[in-house]
Parts: C-alpha cells; sequence; structure tokens
C-alpha cells in the first residue's frame, strides 16, 4: 500500500502548467511540522513537493496561494534524474489524489475571489434517492 495524509501550509505559490497533451498539472510544497520538539525544544519542520493533476490542479493553481494550509492524499512517487555537474539526484513527491483546502475563505487573499465548495474538496455529487428505493 502506498498511501500518505499530510497536512501543512504552502511555502510558495502554486505552479499550474500543461503537458503537451493538454493535461493540467500544478506543483507546489508544503511545509509539515514534527508532532515532537527536538532537544532544543524546537519542533522541526519537513517540506514535501506536491503534483496535482487535471482538475485538482486546475483549482489548486486558481485558489492556493503561499502560506495556504492544505491536506493532502495521495501517494509517494520517486524519481531520479542528473544534475548540470551530471550527479545523479533521487527525488521523492506526492501525486496527490485529494486536496482539501483549510485555510478560512476570509484568510483566502489573493484576487478576493472565494473557493467553491467544490474546490475545497472534489467530491462526486449523488443524486437524491427516495426512502422507498433503498434496498433494506
Amino acid at each position: 500500500m502506498n498511501k500518505v495524509i499530510l497536512v501543512g501550509n504552502l511555502t510558495r505559490d502554486p505552479e499550474l502548467s500543461e503537458t503537451p497533451n493538454g493535461v493540467a498539472v500544478c506543483r507546489f510544497s508544503i511545509a509539515v511540522s514534527r508532532d515532537y520538539a527536538n532537544s532544543d525544544g524546537t519542533r522541526e519542520t519537513d517540506f514535501f513537493n506536491i503534483t496535482v493533476w487535471r482538475g485538482r490542479a486546475e483549482n489548486c493553481g486558481r485558489y492556493l496561494k503561499k502560506g495556504n494550509k492544505v491536506a493532502v492524499v495521495g501517494s509517494l512517487q520517486n524519481r531520479s534524474y542528473e544534475d548540470k555537474d551530471g550527479i545523479k539526484r533521487n527525488v521523492t513527491d506526492v501525486v496527490a489524489n485529494e486536496v482539501e483546502f483549510l485555510t478560512p475563505k476570509n484568510a483566502q487573499g489573493g484576487d478576493g475571489e472565494e473557493a467553491p465548495a467544490q474546490a475545497r474538496r472534489e467530491r462526486p455529487q449523488l443524486e437524491a434517492i427516495d426512502d422507498n428505493q433503498l434496498p433494506f
């Protein structure tokens, strides 16, 4: 099983782009404080790179800003590349399946545009059913 759940704050504005095939992709990073303090009494922070695809990517690019608090549910993905000096680098990213916007609307900042409920957490809409249609 490959599943990760993180709650943290964006360290920079998200970067929204498209693949050559027109698929939206949004990248941002979040800072997550550890639950415990080190020997100096300071809580350490970890930084995670997040990648979001398609409609969720568009919503993240449109409504998130540096400093916003988010919850991310996704999976870890490893990749490697050679840097400009020819040194092989390994990177671990979180590929998000869900992104919950946790910053209150009135603290959203940006262009003053509110994030719709669907953008805060994309859930499929269920059609209303009559109690007589239930199988029990």
